[in-house]
C-alpha cells in the first residue's frame, strides 16, 4: 500500500473514532440530563427532546432488531470496500470517515440499548443525533465526489 493510501486510512479510521466518541458522549451527556421526553430550548426553533429510535431513520422499520444490524454491518462493508478502491481520491477519506463512525455510532446504541438515542429536535424532522448528521454529510459528500467524478470528461478527449 502506497504511503498515501496508508495515511488516508489512517485518516479515515481517525474521524471514525472521533465520530463515535463524540456521538456517544454526547449521547451519555444528554441521557443524564434529559428526561425521556422533554423538551429544551437551545436556540430558536432548536431544542434537545431525549427520545428512543428503534428504527432507522425517522422512526422507519421500527422494532426490527437483529435484521437491522444485520444491514448496518452490511452497510459498512460496502462503504469500506467503496473507500478501498480508490482511498486516495480527495476527500474519500472524510466521507468514510463521517460514514462508518456515524453507523457505529448508531450501532453501539443499537446492539447495548436496542434503540437509539436522539435528542436534536429541529423542526420539520424527528429527533435526530449527531451520528445521523455525520452519516448525512458523509452520504451527501460521497455522492458529490461521485457526481463530480461522471461529469469529468475522460482523459484524451
Amino acid at each position: 500500500m502506497s504511503p498515501a493510501a496508508t495515511r488516508a486510512w489512517w485518516l479515515a479510521g481517525a474521524l471514525c473514532l472521533a465520530v463515535v466518541a463524540f456521538d456517544q458522549v454526547a449521547k451519555a451527556i444528554v441521557e443524564a440530563q434529559i428526561t425521556i421526553g422533554e423538551q429544551i430550548g437551545v436556540l430558536g426553533p432548536l431544542e434537545l427532546t431525549l427520545t428512543h429510535n428503534r428504527g432507522v431513520a425517522f422512526g422507519i422499520a421500527g422494532g426490527a432488531g437483529a435484521p437491522l444490524v444485520i444491514v448496518t454491518v452490511l452497510a459498512l462493508g460496502v462503504i469500506v470496500y467503496l473507500f478501498s478502491r480508490n482511498p486516495t481520491r480527495p476527500w474519500m477519506w472524510v466521507a468514510t470517515g463521517l460514514l462508518t463512525g456515524g453507523a457505529i455510532g448508531n450501532l453501539v446504541d443499537r446492539v447495548r440499548l436496542g434503540h437509539v438515542t436522539d435528542y436534536i429536535d429541529l423542526p420539520p424532522w424527528p429527533p435526530f443525533n449527531l451520528a445521523d448528521v455525520a452519516i448525512t454529510a458523509g452520504v451527501i459528500l460521497l455522492v458529490g465526489l461521485y457526481l463530480l467524478d461522471g461529469s469529468r470528461e475522460p482523459a484524451g478527449e
